[in-house]
């Protein structure tokens, strides 16, 4: 028996002693890893080879690595995906640097989305094609627009589409599924979104239902422009029952003086919805500020019917200035005055200035500089319009997941995460980190049906985040919206590591992504 054990032992070291070590290009060690679905963090070992990862656990004499990077005292967690972005035009940069979307990577966001809002045009293979010859820092996915292709299919008319018209519009929105597109965009606070009835949305969003996508949307009113917060909600849920679609809220809030507090109805309305059976989530963006433009934040809707000229025309037309001043009084009225404005446009002289700054130094009134600076070619503001406590009541609800919607003048386009974490997780415990991590990371991934990202698991790409927790935080504010954020500390994007020791890297391992079959 002796002898027969000592054998054993001997085939058992034999055996040990041939296995091989796993050869891997990178070896991520000893940080706190975090996998994605809202469980707490643990010291193990991650393995990178190639685009995947390959190996998770204790790497000790099992794992040979080309570049090991010691995470000691770090998080490590998936890589974000910030679900409503406005960086297209960044990715289309003819500036590689421009192409990293170093403004993302430094936030630790490894994929953005976009064509949010109902900007999102139909031509999906070709801007991926475009994409991926140029190259780009970021992986993105898209959404199609209603907006987009309401104006190609009938212009920005008024006016409630013909059956051909909608007809052509289902062909496009089709199409643009059968490309990849994550689902349904729109924005139906700004024209051409506007003109839309819900029995037309419903109609469109069936065409993305029937590919397995979702239905994203601006809606109608976040405030009291026209038929109040809580309306437009409703609005949201009437079409995710009567297309049978998921429905995600973009950047929820209660906009404006008028409506501070509906986040308690809100909230309930929606759960409401969800215990019916509605699939219902929502991005924030955590600011108390939302950013827009003087003629979305401040002139009428209804100048904007049948095109840049003739609204011009009517901003113009003295028949109709009395009205017009009515109006963009009531405007700055429900989003708290003009103190409340801040000029964010670069090419603006008025950038870093309130309206009520403004209107001081040129001896006028907030709503004659307003008209004026619309008349002039428009501005993009920051309004500060949300109150602290919807805020914060949004944030907790498990559904809700981070985005920025960045655009260019705002901080959050550089510094939503950071914000988030340092703001609401470090300092006042809205939620633990694992939970912050995974409504910015897998919590996404699912909601949009996004393969292989997301988590931390065997196989998936490697999308990854390396952060130091007591250095994550945000640089940008109002003053200086386009200043990096600091913490990151490496960042990976399908295997590639491009964030290193701090330092956004020109490599652009980005790619565009489709929606899941």
């Amino acid at each position: 028996m002796k002898t027969l054990s000592l054998s054993l032992l001997l085939v058992s070291l034999l055996l040990t002693a041939c296995q091989q070590k796993i050869q891997v290009d990178y070896l991520i060690e000893n940080g706190t890893v975090y996998l994605g679905d809202n469980t707490q963090g643990q010291v193990i070992d991650i393995a990178i080879q190639g685009e995947n990862i390959i190996f998770i656990g204790n790497a000790s004499k099992r794992v040979a690595a080309k570049v090991s990077l010691d995470a000691t005292g770090l998080i490590v967690a998936p890589g974000f995906i910030d679900p409503h972005t406005h960086s297209l035009i960044d990715l289309q940069s003819d500036d590689a640097v421009i192409r990293q979307n170093a403004n993302y990577r430094m936030q630790g966001v490894t994929t953005v989305f976009n064509g949010n809002d109902g900007y999102g045009a139909a031509n999906i293979t070709e801007l991926s094609q475009d994409l991926t010859q140029k190259g780009i820092g970021t992986n993105t996915a898209f959404f199609v627009g209603h907006g987009a292709i309401r104006s190609k299919v009938m212009g920005d008319d008024n006016r409630a589409p013909t059956q051909a018209e909608l007809d052509s519009m289902r062909a496009l929105i089709n199409d643009a599924m059968d490309a990849g597109a994550l689902g349904l965009s729109t924005g139906l606070f700004y024209a051409p979104g506007s003109f839309s009835n819900t029995d037309e949305v419903v109609e469109l969003a069936k065409e993305a239902a029937a590919k397995g996508g979702i239905y994203d949307s601006h809606i109608r009113d976040e405030s009291t422009y026209n038929i109040g917060v809580e309306a437009a909600i409703e609005e949201v849920l009437e079409i995710g029952r009567r297309a049978n679609i998921p429905v995600h809220i973009a950047h929820i809030k209660a906009l404006g003086v008028d409506v501070w507090g509906k986040s308690v109805p809100i909230i309930a309305s929606i759960e409401k919805a969800q215990a019916e059976g509605v699939r219902v989530t929502a991005d924030q963006y955590p600011w108390p500020a939302s950013g827009t433009r003087i003629s979305n934040a401040l002139i009428p809707r209804s100048l904007k019917a049948g095109g840049p000229e003739k609204y011009m025309a009517r901003l113009n037309n003295p028949a109709l200035q009395v009205q017009l001043i009515i109006d963009v009084a009531e405007n700055l009225r429900r989003r708290g005055g003009a103190g409340a404005i801040l000029i964010t446009d670069k090419r603006s002289k008025w950038r870093g200035k309130t309206l009520e700054e403004i209107a001081d130094i040129n001896d006028s009134s907030p709503v004659n500089v307003a008209i004026q600076i619309a008349r002039a070619g428009d501005a993009k503001i920051a309004s500060f319009n949300m109150n602290e406590d919807d805020i914060k009541n949004f944030m907790r609800q498990d559904w809700v997941m981070t985005s920025s919607d960045g655009d260019q003048g705002h901080p959050r386009k550089y510094a939503s995460f950071p914000r988030k974490y340092d703001v609401y997780v470090r300092e006042q415990n809205i939620m633990p980190i694992e939970t912050f991590l995974y409504k910015s990371s897998g919590l996404v991934a699912d909601t949009f049906n996004i393969c292989e990202r997301g988590y931390l698991k065997l196989g998936y790409k490697a999308d990854i985040v390396i952060f130091n927790p007591d250095e994550f935080k945000a640089k940008a504010d109002f003053q200086n919206p386009e200043l990096l954020s600091q913490g990151v500390e490496h960042l990976f994007v399908n295997g590639a590591l491009v964030v290193e020791n701090s330092v956004s890297k020109n490599i652009l391992s980005g790619r565009p992504l489709k929606r899941c079959n």
